[in-house]
C-alpha cells in the first residue's frame, strides 16, 4: 500500500461499537477513508452505510475482503466469528485489524498471525487503551523516574454492564465458550494498558468467583445459565519483586470506575475514572517526596495525536490506536499499534489467572509476555 495515500476501510460488523467506536473515530483522521461495510442482512448493511455516507453496503465477507477499494480490514463482530473473517481478509492479502479479543483459542490465534506473516500483511489488534495519551504520558512519567523504583500496584475495575438482567444484543457475553467474560473483555484491556507501561508480571495467584448463575435477557425473559466469573482478585510480583494486587468486578450498581495506584520508592501516581468505559476521560495525579498532597498532572500537548474533536474518552482510545497504525504504515514500521502478538500475550495472561484460580496454587507467567 502506497503510505501517502489514504487508508481505505471495510467493515466486518455493524453493532453498536461500529457505530459508537469505530466509524467516528475513523472520520475523525485524515488518514482515513471508509469504502465498504458488511452484514449477513443486506437491510442491516445497507442502514448502516446510508447512516454514514459509506459507499458499499455488502452481504458477503467475500466481496468486502476482496473489493478493490478495501486495504484494511476491521474485524468487529463476536470473537467466535472472528476466525472466518480474518483468514479471509489474509487470504485477500488485505491488513487486518481484529477486535480484541482476537479469538476464543490460543491455538487459534497462533496459526492466524503464523497466516498473517506468511502473507506479509499488517496485523492489529484492538487493545486501544494503551495508546491513549494519558497512558502514554503516565508510562513515560515512570520511565523517567518520577517515582523512583516501582515498590506496588493496585487496580480496581468495577463495571455497571454484565449484570443478572442483560439487553439481549450482550447475549455473545454469557457462553463460556464465546471467551467475552469480565476477564477477557475487561480485564484484557485494563491489564494490558497497566502492564504495557509496567511490564507483565513474572508470577500471579487468583481467585475468580461466580455470583450470576444465570443472565436473563430483558427483552425476551430468556434466562440462560451463566458460569463465567463476575469477580476477579489477582495478586502477583513483578521482575523487580514489585507486588500487584487487583480487582474486577461485574454488575456493580453505583460508585463504578477504575482507579490505579502505583507506589514507588520516592512518588505516587494515580489514574482514576467514574467509569470503566464510556464518554469520561481519566484524571491523573501524582505526588512526589514524604507527605504530600497529590496534584492533577495535565498531560502535555506533545502527546496529543489528534485533530480537535467532541468525542469521549473510550472513542479517542479508538482513534490513537488508527493514528498508530497510520504511522506505522507511513513509516514502514510495527512499533506502535499493538499487534496479533500482543493479543496472544494477554490471552496467555489470563489463562494462567484461570489455572491459577482453578487450581488454588500460583503460577509463573510465560515467558512470551
Amino acid at each position: 500500500m502506497n503510505a501517502r495515500k489514504k487508508i481505505r476501510v471495510g467493515i466486518v460488523g455493524v453493532g453498536n461499537w461500529a457505530e459508537y467506536g469505530h466509524i467516528p473515530a475513523l472520520k475523525l483522521l485524515p488518514q482515513y477513508e471508509i469504502k465498504a461495510i458488511f452484514s449477513r442482512s443486506q437491510e442491516k448493511a445497507d442502514a448502516v452505510a446510508a447512516r454514514h455516507d459509506i459507499p458499499h453496503a455488502l452481504n458477503s465477507l467475500q466481496a468486502l475482503v476482496s473489493h478493490p477499494e478495501v486495504d484494511l480490514v476491521l474485524v468487529l463482530n463476536p470473537a467466535p466469528s472472528h476466525e472466518e473473517a480474518i483468514r479471509a481478509a489474509i487470504a485477500a492479502g488485505k491488513d487486518v485489524y481484529s477486535e480484541w479479543p482476537l479469538t476464543p483459542s490460543v491455538e487459534t490465534s497462533c496459526e492466524l498471525m503464523a497466516l498473517a506473516e506468511k502473507a506479509g500483511v499488517r496485523h492489529v489488534v484492538g487493545l486501544q487503551r494503551r495508546l491513549g495519551p494519558d497512558y502514554r504520558y503516565v508510562r513515560d512519567l515512570l520511565r523517567d523516574g518520577y517515582i523512583g523504583e516501582l515498590r506496588s500496584v493496585r487496580m480496581h475495575v468495577s463495571v455497571e454492564y454484565f449484570q443478572a438482567l442483560r439487553k439481549a444484543a450482550l447475549y455473545f457475553t454469557v457462553p463460556k465458550e464465546n471467551y467475552s467474560g469480565l476477564l477477557h473483555i475487561y480485564g484484557g484491556h485494563f491489564f494490558d494498558a497497566v502492564f504495557t507501561m509496567l511490564g507483565h508480571p513474572t508470577s500471579i495467584g487468583a481467585l475468580a468467583v461466580n455470583q450470576f448463575k444465570e443472565v436473563t435477557l430483558i427483552e425476551t425473559g430468556e434466562t440462560l445459565p451463566h458460569t463465567m466469573a463476575d469477580q476477579v482478585v489477582v495478586n502477583g510480583s513483578f521482575a523487580n519483586g514489585a507486588v500487584l494486587s487487583a480487582h474486577l468486578e461485574a454488575g456493580k450498581r453505583n460508585n463504578y470506575g477504575w482507579q490505579l495506584d502505583i507506589t514507588g520508592s520516592t512518588g505516587d501516581l494515580k489514574i482514576s475514572n467514574g467509569t470503566s468505559f464510556g464518554q469520561a476521560f481519566n484524571v491523573i495525579e501524582g505526588a512526589q517526596g514524604d507527605g504530600q498532597a497529590m496534584r492533577v498532572l495535565t498531560i502535555p500537548e506533545m502527546y496529543n495525536w489528534l485533530p480537535p474533536s467532541d468525542l469521549g474518552g473510550s472513542q479517542l482510545e479508538l482513534a490513537n490506536l488508527y493514528a498508530a497504525y497510520a504511522q506505522d504504515v507511513r513509516e514502514g514500521t510495527r512499533r506502535l499499534a499493538p499487534t496479533f502478538a500482543d493479543a496472544l500475550a494477554m490471552h496467555r495472561l489470563i489463562d494462567s489467572i484461570e489455572l491459577s484460580s482453578a487450581s488454588g496454587k500460583r503460577v509463573q507467567t510465560s515467558p512470551a509476555i
